[in-house]
């Protein structure tokens, strides 16, 4: 018990950590001993900069919002991609429910497939491409 609360508590400052400004480093902090309390200066705050403005009015977005390679794909072709990917989630989850009810399968776990527990991640990303097709179709695309 006393070295998981040591590494809750650990893992609890590496945590905090995180979400403290970085020091800034200089000749007079270099030079000064450990037990010394040096002053840093706080960097200035600046707006974060965004390559592009992704907002839109209207009822759906412009094709920039799919990135780099999505934006420049047709809707068929998203289309197909979108069935292909719903259709392996499918046979996936059908294959692996036909593994589970094999006798004895659930006291082994011989019924636990990484192929099939792997096609069965593709049903949100047929739902993202269906989602893109559809980007993708309103544009003209």
């Amino acid at each position: 018990m006393n070295k998981f609360c040591t590494f809750l508590f650990v893992a609890m400052v590496a945590a905090a950590s995180a979400f403290a400004p970085p020091m800034q480093s200089s000749k007079l902090t270099a030079k000064t001993s450990v037990t010394a309390f040096v002053r840093v200066e706080q960097p200035s705050t600046t707006a974060l900069k965004m390559a592009e403005d992704m907002s839109w009015e209207g009822e759906f977005p412009p094709s920039k919002v799919l990135g780099p390679i999505m934006s420049k794909m047709p809707s068929s072709v998203l289309g197909v991609l979108s069935l292909f990917l719903l259709a392996t989630c499918a046979y996936s989850c059908g294959m692996s429910r036909e593994l589970y009810s094999v006798p004895g399968a659930i006291a082994d776990g011989s019924w636990v497939k990484w192929y099939y527990v792997l096609g069965s991640f593709m049903g949100p990303l047929a739902w993202g491409t269906h989602v893109a097709c559809w980007i993708q179709r309103k544009n003209g695309m």
